[in-house]
């Protein structure tokens, strides 16, 4: 289990772009990230396996178009219960608070691939342990 792709944005509803690395911050998400604040949802995972799925339903999509912050491989994330502990790298660790989230209107992730698997696959978790995280870290779920 590792991160496959790591991705910010600076705007809520839009996709987000692919970078090495980044920083964790506890209580706020990953530096730089528009879903970063004082709340449930600071930072967002999808798994790639998921986003291979979407991609052999013919659409076109990478990285960082579900606006999901880390991608991983090996992580079944919808079957972790809420309250699960995640260790991210050598020294990060994050809380899953939420499974799945309702979209209120076609945001312009829809909109560029056709559907949006985040409502669905995607999971949130707040940063309790901040650190800086890297593509191809390993995950441990605890």
């Amino acid at each position: 289990m590792h991160i496959e792709s790591i991705a910010i944005s600076d705007k809520k509803g839009t996709p987000k772009t692919p970078v090495e690395s980044a920083w964790l911050i506890r209580d706020h998400g990953i530096s730089g990230d528009a879903h970063a604040g004082t709340w449930h949802r600071q930072v967002s995972f999808l798994s790639a396996e998921s986003i291979e799925k979407a991609r052999e339903k013919g659409l076109d999509v990478s990285f960082g178009n579900f606006a999901e912050n880390i991608a991983t491989s090996g992580i079944d994330w919808p079957s972790q219960p809420l309250g699960t502990k995640v260790q991210i790298g050598e020294t990060a660790l994050v809380e899953i608070t939420q499974i799945g989230k309702k979209c209120h209107k076609k945001c312009a992730i829809f909109k560029l691939s056709g559907d949006c698997i985040m409502p669905r696959e995607g999971v949130f978790a707040r940063v309790l342990k901040g650190g800086k995280i890297r593509c191809d870290d390993k995950i441990r779920i605890l």
